[in-house]
C-alpha cells in the first residue's frame, strides 16, 4: 500500500509540473523504490513543440569599425591636429598672442612690493583635494611663483589643509628653488599643514595673516564659504590680494575683496602664460581655437534648425 501511494505521488507531480506546457514528449522513467528513499530517473525527447520565441542562429561578421561614430574619430583627428599644429608654431619661435590678463601680470608687482617691504608671500590653497582640475592649477601657479621668490630672495609661506596637496606643494617649490639656483634658500617648514576642517582652517590662516602680515596673499583653487573670511582678513592687513578661482558661487566675494581675480579658465591658463613655455602655449592657443569653432558651429546649427535643417546635429551626435 505505501509503494502504491509513492508511486501515485511521483505521477502527481510529474503531472502538475508539465501541465503547461505545449509539448508533447516520449517519458522513459526508470523509478526505483526502497522503503526509505526514492530515486527517479526522468529522460525526455521532445518529438514536437512551439516555441514562444524564434532565435536566429545565424552568426553576424565581426564589426572592427563602428561607422556610426566616424564622425567622432574625425572630429578627435582634426583637434589633435590642431594642437600639434600650435605646439610645433610656438617650439619655432612663432608669436601666439595672448589676452592681456591683468591679475598675472601684477604677481610681478606683488611680490617686488613683498621684497622691498621684507615681509613674507602667502600663498593659501583651496579646500578641494589634488584630484581637483583648479588644484592642479593652483599648483602649477605656485611652482612659477616659487621661482620668483627664490630669486628675490623673499619669504614664501604656503598653507594646506590636506595632506596630498602639502606634500606636492613641498615638492614643487622644492623644485623651484633648486632650478634658480638656491637650494639652500629653500625650507620645508614653510609649506605646512593647517588643519583639516574648513573653519579651523579659516581660524588659523586668519591667525597667520594678522600676526606675520604678508605684504601679498595668492588665493588659489576651489573655495566655498571661507572665501570671504580669509579674503576680508587679507584686506585688513593691507595685503595685495590675487585669487583665482573657478568657483562661480564665490567670485563674487573674491572680486569686492581683493586687487585682481582670475575667473573661470584664466586660472588654468595662468601657468601657460607665466612661464611662456611653448608646449604649454601651443595647448593653449589651440584650444582657444576650437573653442572658437565650436562657438561658430553652435550658432550656425541652431539657426539651421530653426529652419529645418539638422544635418550638423547628426554631424556632432555622440551616438
Amino acid at each position: 500500500m505505501k509503494t502504491f501511494f509513492v508511486k501515485l505521488s511521483v505521477i502527481v507531480l510529474i503531472i502538475l509540473v508539465f501541465s503547461d506546457t505545449k509539448v508533447f514528449a516520449s517519458k522513459k522513467i526508470d523509478t526505483k523504490i526502497t522503503n526509505d528513499t526514492i530515486a527517479t530517473k526522468i529522460q525526455f525527447s521532445i518529438i514536437n513543440s512551439f516555441p514562444l520565441a524564434t532565435v536566429s542562429t545565424e552568426s553576424k561578421p565581426n564589426n572592427w569599425f563602428d561607422i556610426s561614430k566616424l564622425n567622432n574619430l574625425v572630429i578627435m583627428i582634426v583637434f589633435s591636429i590642431i594642437v600639434l599644429y600650435f605646439i610645433r608654431h610656438a617650439r619655432k619661435g612663432g608669436v601666439i598672442k595672448l589676452r592681456k590678463i591683468k591679475g598675472l601680470d601684477a604677481v610681478e608687482e606683488a611680490l617686488g612690493r613683498a621684497t622691498e617691504m621684507g615681509k613674507p608671500v602667502l600663498f593659501v590653497h583651496g579646500l578641494s583635494s589634488m584630484g581637483s582640475v583648479s588644484t592642479i592649477a593652483a599648483v602649477n601657479i605656485l611652482g612659477r611663483i616659487a621661482k620668483r621668490v627664490a630669486e628675490y630672495e623673499t619669504s614664501l609661506k604656503v598653507v594646506n589643509n590636506d595632506p596630498i596637496v602639502m606634500s606636492v606643494s613641498q615638492e614643487v617649490v622644492k623644485e623651484a628653488y633648486f632650478e634658480v639656483g638656491r637650494p639652500d634658500a629653500y625650507r620645508e617648514e614653510n609649506t605646512f599643514l593647517v588643519a583639516a576642517e574648513q573653519f579651523p582652517y579659516v581660524a588659523a590662516v586668519s591667525g597667520i595673516m594678522n600676526r606675520e602680515r604678508p605684504a601679498a596673499n595668492f588665493y588659489m583653487g576651489f573655495f566655498y564659504a571661507e572665501s570671504l573670511l580669509l579674503a576680508e582678513t587679507g584686506a585688513a592687513t593691507g595685503a595685495i590680494q590675487i585669487a583665482g578661482t573657478d568657483s562661480y558661487t564665490q567670485l563674487p566675494f573674491f572680486i569686492t575683496t581683493c586687487d585682481y581675480t582670475l575667473m573661470g579658465e584664466e586660472l588654468y591658463a595662468a601657468s601657460a602664460y607665466l612661464s611662456k613655455e611653448p608646449l604649454l602655449l601651443g595647448s593653449l592657443r589651440a584650444q582657444d581655437i576650437g573653442k572658437g569653432i565650436l562657438i561658430i558651429v553652435l550658432i550656425a546649427g541652431t539657426a539651421l534648425a530653426t529652419f529645418g535643417v539638422e544635418f550638423i546635429t547628426k554631424i556632432f551626435n555622440a551616438h
